[in-house]
């Protein structure tokens, strides 16, 4: 299939573009700035390095975003020249300063939503009859869990709203919509998360505390994510209705997927990884939310051991980390 995808130089979406590649569709992904812009700006590192490894394998279209009258020119141009796209994986969204309390989620619900109508038509009106669009498992009504199911946060209500403007206008403009619903996924390239945090205090010498070990979450390997998602997106049909896939990986306490982690890695990175996990009292946060769809791993020919072993070849590089199995300096000739 012909695939537009945009949010391709955010962490998730490196993964989404490569393994929608894999899977043998034509990807065509747009950025809202210049790749120039990414390298000029040092907090960008990483995004740098997620564009280095995008160019060789799709088509990158700088200065657009979704909604504006160039994005839909694009569905036109693509008809024209004789190879539409068949999906729109919409995975761009207003994500700034998220984690804050003050996050505003109608202006990201404007943002995310600027255009909508006119897009659907034209990319129907060019053939393009599917629209994939990413959610969150932190939204309101999303998860297994802890009920009721409230979104977690200003963020996460945006996404929820987000998500029931686009089921009623693509019901309306009779466009099958997707939607793939992200638990927490971390690997190789991830912003200074949870897993990154780990590593970076045990590449110092330090011993990272887990302060919420009792909250049961869904982690997943950013890889696995984005088999599902090429999957989901691979297979969903043109029936104007709306279809949702939530992928699911490690159901488990924090603290026991701090442990999972730090086995995986004293297995594979020659340093200690200690833990001191907090006793936990304080309740903010929905204790248990997790997604429901359990990813068979073996059809989607994923290998758990090379994904571990990804994540430490990564840390090892980004962090000066020796490896276990390679030579030392003194066993080299």
């Amino acid at each position: 299939m012909r695939i537009l995808l945009t949010g391709a130089s955010s962490f998730t979406g490196l993964w989404y573009a490569e393994a929608l590649v894999a899977a043998g569709h034509h990807v065509t992904a747009t950025l809202y700035r210049a790749r120039a812009d990414y390298a000029a700006d040092p907090l960008r590192e990483l995004r740098v390095r997620r564009l280095e490894a995008l160019v060789p394998h799709l088509a990158l279209i700088e200065r657009v975003t979704f909604g504006t009258d160039r994005f839909r020119s694009l569905f036109a141009e693509a008809a024209a020249a004789g190879h539409p796209f068949d999906v729109l994986c919409h995975h761009a969204a207003d994500v700034r300063d998220y984690k804050s309390p003050d996050f505003d989620p109608v202006r990201a619900l404007a943002d995310n939503a600027r255009g909508l109508v006119g897009t659907l038509r034209t990319m129907k009106a060019a053939g393009c009859l599917r629209l994939v669009l990413t959610g969150s498992v932190f939204e309101q009504r999303e998860g297994a869990g802890t009920q009721p199911a409230t979104a977690f946060s200003p963020y996460g209500l945006s996404k929820g709203l987000t998500a029931d403007l686009y089921a009623y206008y693509a019901a309306r403009e009779g466009v099958t919509l997707g939607k793939v619903v992200i638990p927490n996924p971390f690997g190789p390239l991830e912003e200074p998360r949870f897993t990154a945090y780990l590593m970076r205090s045990w590449a110092e010498g330090r011993r990272p505390g887990v302060a919420t070990p009792a909250y049961v979450r869904d982690n997943i390997h950013a890889a696995l994510l984005a088999a599902a998602y090429a999957d989901f997106v691979g297979r969903i049909p043109v029936d104007g209705g709306f279809h949702v896939s939530r992928p699911s990986g490690y159901v488990e306490s924090q603290g026991d997927f701090a442990r999972r982690f730090a086995r995986e890695m004293q297995a594979r990175l020659l340093i200690a990884c200690p833990l001191d996990l907090a006793r936990q009292t304080d309740f903010p946060e929905p204790p248990i939310r997790i997604n429901t769809d359990r990813v068979d791993a073996d059809r989607l020919g994923w290998d758990e051991a090379a994904a571990w072993d990804a994540i430490a070849d990564f840390y090892a590089e980004r962090l000066n980390l020796p490896r276990r199995g390679a030579a030392t300096e003194g066993d080299r000739p």
